[in-house]
């Protein structure tokens, strides 16, 4: 009993102790939180307010100016140049299909009477039959029964046809017609009601014929086998027209109208081309391939098309007359559609243009350029960069004509080379040096040279353009020297620039990889 005093008073001291030091920890924890929470706002509002409040965004537009350069430079960069014209466009559509049956060309064989089949003619699937060719004979006891009735009807014509009594004569015109009626509402074919007038005797079996020319697609005609009116005993297709079913993405479906013209090729027939025309646009889109049907209808001389052949069709799309510009002399950028304008002062102008859907190799231009309007039709990548980098020197001032051509002919010749430390350059800090020599050797002091680094935008990754201008002092003997900061590593265009006396005597354009990455 002692032994378990002595524990239980051991156990209440131990749980009294452990909540004392949890009680404490409890209120150091009280403590010390209003004072971290303080530092922690602080630290924020601090941030915040270095923080700027909007990141500005990169600016994608590159400017573009008129250049002006020298015909030997075109030639060489091979710069070759087009009209903008008017003149009637069309376009095509290109895509596959299937050969299908042509729905309105069915025809069904059957029989307005009960009846048996005796003789079998066309007695397979798929057999070609030609219109009025016989398919089978048929006994039914009700057309032979209303044969002699209107045999019986014609003989009491014959008889009353001299009667003077009032109505008799009428009355049996009017049995005889009536009979007449009720054969051709059975579907007996004219040839036989004549032969029945012929001949006077009524035929136990009815030869029944094609109604169309074509394939025989289904068959339950057979030898002995009760007929019934319901019962369809041919299918005949005729395939003489047949449909193509081909798959249009959504986006042209527009320019598709009923009636367009169209054409199609099988490899099953090499050159062969067959001419039809759209029949119907189904009004509705492929959710997984958004595309829809299109029905093209074709003639099929020989019956050389079969129904589930795979072939190719091309829609044609008229287009009427319009202003347009050859496809290769559109420079798009993604944001911007730019043709650069031949003017007549000697200056490749960019211009930026609206242009409509595509016909053909040309674009339809909507706005921007007008018909006998010059433009560069190759190397428009090359001109582009020329434009921008002009546009970031910012020196072009349009000179008089042939201004240009006579300061470049008058201008001073002089070797100008560039070097680098570390060579090649790279991104971030630079040493670029100038040798400057006279046509014979001698070194050219004096001069004020500038040397300017350019990188054109590249939207599609959401870079500006690049510019780096780098003024070089003269070191004495021809050489100049100074320090630069690129941006970027990558392909930089170069352009050196050499000025004595405030007059231009040399300039110099080269490309410079710079390593470093971007």
């Amino acid at each position: 009993m002692k032994t378990y005093r002595t524990g239980f008073l051991l156990a209440l001291i131990g749980n009294i102790l452990l909540a004392v030091v949890l009680v404490g920890l409890w209120l150091h924890y009280r403590a010390t939180k209003p004072m971290a929470d303080a530092e922690t706002k602080s630290s924020n509002s601090l941030a915040q307010r270095s923080m700027p409040t909007s990141t500005p965004s990169v600016s994608t537009e590159v400017p573009l100016v008129p250049v002006q350069i020298s015909p030997q430079r075109l030639q060489s960069i091979g710069v070759k140049t087009g009209e903008v014209q008017r003149k009637v466009v069309a376009d095509e559509i290109r895509t596959t299909g299937n050969v299908a049956v042509d729905e309105t060309r069915f025809a069904y064989v059957q029989v307005r009477f009960s009846g048996y089949i005796e003789k079998v003619f066309a007695d397979a699937t798929y057999q070609y039959v030609r219109k009025g060719q016989p398919l089978f004979t048929i006994y039914s006891p009700d057309l032979v029964a209303t044969e002699r009735e209107y045999l019986v009807a014609k003989q009491n014509q014959q008889q009353v046809a001299q009667s003077t009594v009032s109505g008799v004569t009428a009355s049996a015109a009017s049995l005889l017609d009536a009979s007449a009626e009720r054969l051709r509402q059975w579907g007996v074919p004219q040839k036989e009601i004549s032969r029945l007038e012929s001949t006077g005797e009524a035929q136990p079996e009815l030869e029944v014929d094609s109604p169309v020319s074509g394939y025989i697609t289904e068959r339950n005609a057979l030898p002995s086998v009760a007929v019934q009116p319901e019962m369809r005993l041919y299918t005949i297709v005729d395939l003489s027209t047949v449909w193509v079913q081909v798959q249009v993405f959504q986006n042209d479906l527009e320019r598709i109208k009923v009636g367009a013209p169209a054409t199609l090729t099988v490899n099953t027939y090499p050159g062969r081309t067959f001419t039809g025309r759209v029949d119907f646009i189904y009004p509705q889109v492929d959710m997984d391939t958004r595309t829809a049907k299109v029905r093209v209808v074709f003639s099929n001389p020989g019956l050389q098309l079969k129904p589930g052949m795979f072939v190719n069709v091309s829609l044609k799309i008229p287009m009427g007359s319009q202003l347009i510009i050859p496809a290769t002399g559109v420079l798009q950028t993604g944001t911007r559609d730019i043709a650069f304008v031949v003017r007549s002062d000697g200056y490749i102008e960019p211009r930026d243009v609206q242009l409509g859907s595509r016909g053909g190799d040309d674009f339809i231009v909507l706005k921007g350029l007008k018909a006998g309007d010059k433009i560069v039709t190759s190397a428009n990548f090359l001109i582009d960069s020329e434009s921008q980098l002009q546009a970031a020197l910012g020196s072009f001032v349009p000179p008089p004509p042939g201004a240009g051509a006579a300061s470049a002919m008058n201008a001073p010749q002089a070797n100008v080379e560039l070097s680098s430390d570390p060579a090649p350059p790279r991104k971030g800090s630079n040493i670029f040096r100038v040798k400057l020599t006279h046509a014979n050797g001698a070194s050219i002091s004096g001069s004020e040279v500038s040397v300017t680094f350019f990188m054109p935008a590249m939207p599609a990754m959401g870079m500006a353009a690049m510019r780096t201008p780098v003024a070089l002092n003269d070191k004495g003997k021809g050489l100049y020297e100074g320090s630069g900061q690129l941006e970027s590593g990558g392909t930089w265009q170069v352009t050196i620039v050499v000025k004595k006396n405030g007059q231009l005597i040399a300039t110099k354009q080269l490309s410079v990889n710079a390593t470093g990455g971007m």
